[in-house]
């Protein structure tokens, strides 16, 4: 008699923004019940979890070309209102929830998932967590994704600051859970320039991972821009990428103002240099120096032991994030990069940000697998959400925070709630990109015109 396949596990992400999407997508993977994925793995609907994809509508909600970048397919995926949402979860069942946003976000749906299953015997287990590294709004994030079932830790230094700030305000601090960044991953580097390619040797190749809203002055971009197209220039047997996120009038987590596209226009570089885009993971295939102001990619490329430089020609500043890389060995200037200086990773410092290069990162999520399958088995099920911000706690901020999201201080939607039952009409449609171009538009053209006039 043949054995019973097991259940797979149901999983639902909700997400507003590529990036987010991606982080919780490949999280949702690592952390099911029973035996974890490899990125990517994903090669068929008997596979590891049966994942749905919601996108919440807003500024950055993703475009199809961002979502094949991406590389994350689900069983199924579709962009919903916040309330559209709720109601979907009052109405289907799942074992894991994961809700991929911004703080507010998630603050607002953890009190709307807590109205839509007041009546429920069971419920998902509620997983968030963070993008990437987390170098600004500690408290302030953090106290927005209290009252999730697992807030997830990218590295050993991060469970230890979110168990520090859940502790001091008196909040539970039993949700913290260490993991890694899901995405990590890839061939170890090993001189990869010195392997014959089909057509001849590949070059040496310089990426640098550009940021949407760091730097954010035009005169701090427009610096580093040349800065990398003279390193081209000083080396034209090697190649320069600029890998970039986005294409004008794409939205990706952060803002960007002013893209790089526009800005390469006013030069002419030599024909080393390239704008790349695609998945950061199969451009760290081909990378022998990976270079940025405090992108995530630098973990990424650590995780390979690439060499990798955090640039310090701005400043090491909060407002640059590249604070966070003190004490990790990798802060140089470009004119360190153009002399032949390559730093060396400090070791400790590594192994504490959750890259993991030592070989544990398949074990990096057993923790959270863990955590998840006894709240799943627990008798009489889990009890209600408990965020730490409630209408008593803070009457002058909650608010605000699900107004935003269309719902009342109890968490229920408001009178005139946006909702969607059917897929939107092609007028709809039409409208709803005019909307998102004058937004943009206003973004990329309007808003630095005004603050340059108030400059003046």
């Amino acid at each position: 008699m043949p054995a019973s396949t097991p259940k797979r596990p149901r999983i639902a992400v909700l997400a507003d923004s590529d990036t987010r999407w991606k982080w919780g997508a490949l999280t949702a993977d690592r952390i099911a019940p029973g035996p974890s994925m490899e990125t990517g793995a994903r090669e068929s609907a008997q596979v590891g979890p049966a994942l749905d994809g919601f996108l919440l509508r807003g500024r950055a909600t993703p475009t199809p070309r961002q979502l094949r970048e991406v590389g994350v397919r689900a069983d199924s995926l579709r962009e919903v209102t916040a309330v559209e949402f709720l109601r979907t979860m009052a109405e289907e069942s799942y074992d894991v929830l994961v809700l991929a946003l911004v703080g507010g976000g998630v603050q607002a749906m953890l009190h709307g998932l807590g109205r839509v299953w007041e009546h429920r015997t069971t419920r998902p287990v509620v997983v968030t967590g963070y993008v990437g590294v987390v170098y600004e709004k500690l408290a302030d994030g953090l106290l927005l994704r209290h009252g999730a079932d697992l807030v997830l830790a990218n590295s050993r230094q991060d469970a230890e600051r979110f168990r520090a700030v859940y502790e001091g305000v008196g909040a539970d601090a039993s949700s913290v859970t260490e993991v890694a960044l899901p995405f990590l991953g890839g061939a170890p580097y090993a001189g990869g320039h010195d392997a014959p390619a089909q057509q001849g040797r590949r070059p040496y190749t310089v990426v640098f991972a550009a940021q949407p809203s760091v730097p954010e002055s035009r005169k701090d971009r427009t610096y580093l821009l040349n800065r990398l197209v003279q390193h081209a220039r000083r080396h034209p047997e090697r190649e320069v990428l600029l890998k970039l996120r986005s294409r004008p009038g794409e939205h990706t987590t952060h803002i960007e103002e002013l893209p790089y596209q526009k800005l390469v226009q006013r030069l002419d570089p030599p024909a080393n240099f390239r704008l790349v885009y695609g998945n950061m993971g199969e451009v760290l295939d081909r990378t022998d120096l990976l270079v940025t102001v405090s992108s995530t990619a630098a973990l990424e490329s650590l995780h390979r032991r690439i060499p990798t430089v955090v640039l310090t020609d701005l400043g090491v500043r909060e407002s640059l994030g590249n604070h966070h890389f003190v004490g990790s060995g990798c802060l140089a200037s470009w004119d360190q990069l153009d002399a032949g200086h390559l730093p060396e990773p400090d070791a400790e410092w590594v192994a504490r940000q959750g890259v993991v290069a030592d070989g544990s990162y398949d074990s990096a999520f057993d923790a959270a697998r863990t955590r998840i399958a006894k709240l799943l088995d627990r008798p009489g099920g889990l009890p209600p959400l408990t965020p730490y911000y409630t209408p008593v706690t803070a009457p002058g901020y909650l608010p605000g925070i699900l107004a935003r999201h269309h719902l009342g201080p109890d968490g229920t939607p408001l009178p005139g709630a946006p909702a969607a039952d059917k897929e939107p009409g092609p007028v709809r449609q039409i409208v709803r990109r005019a909307a998102r171009g004058a937004y943009r538009h206003g973004v990329q053209r309007v808003a630095p015109v005004i603050r340059r006039m108030g400059e003046l």
